[in-house]
Parts: structure tokens; sequence; C-alpha cells
């Protein structure tokens, strides 16, 4: 669903902001810093901290248009303009992970996945 690169937060945000239990799992492939809270800890944060709120708003809006852009290429760019896209977001990433990641992400088979870098290296 998303990657964590250096300097970002990954969260189940419907599980902090729903009060529901987590159904996303996350999986680290380097060494990381993993910080495990709820809603209930977050606004505890946020009364001894409240130059923190500003930061996870900041966080949230950046994640919020995130998202929006992945729904709206998913719905509109070819799987080889996404893998295009996913390689400028995420340059050095694929050194770092799995095909089925990259293919899962982009919303394609590992199959369709091989064809475009095929292409890609035929242009």
């Amino acid at each position: 669903m998303q990657f964590g690169i250096r300097n970002w937060w990954i969260s189940d945000y419907i599980a902090i902001y729903a009060n529901e239990s987590a159904t996303l799992t996350l999986e680290c492939l380097k060494e990381s810093q993993v910080v495990v809270f709820n809603a209930q800890k977050l606004n505890g944060i946020f009364n001894l901290f409240p130059e923190f709120e500003p930061f996870q708003r900041n966080l949230l809006e950046r994640h919020v248009v995130s998202l929006h852009r992945r729904i709206l290429n998913q719905l509109q760019l070819t799987a080889s303009e996404r893998y295009d896209l996913f390689l400028e977001q995420y340059p050095d990433i694929e050194q770092y992970t799995r095909n089925y990641h990259i293919a899962s992400y982009l919303g394609i088979t590992q199959e369709s996945l091989s064809r475009v870098r095929v292409e890609k290296a035929n242009l």
C-alpha cells in the first residue's frame, strides 16, 4: 500500500483515528525505528508537547495528498507510466525490495512488471 523512505512515517490511520484494531501490517526492509501508539497515547503526546500537533497535521496532510495522487494515478495512468513515476518517487528502493512488493504497489502482476521493464530496456 505504501513505501516509507527515510524520514517518512507509516501508520494505520484508520486504527488510530477510528479507534479500531489495526488491519495493516508493516514489513521493514531495512533497519527501522518503530513506534507503537494508539489515539489515546497520541492525544497524551499532544497534551505534553503541543508543538507536535502541527507536525502531525503536516504528516497527515502529506499522507492524504500522497494517497489521493496514488488513487488518481491508478485510474488514469498506464502500468508503464505508474512504474516511471514509482522510479521517480523512490529512485533507490528497487535494490531493497522484492518484485512482488513493487508489482503490488503498482496494482499489476509480477509478470506485467517484468514486461514493463523489458519494454523500458528496449526503448
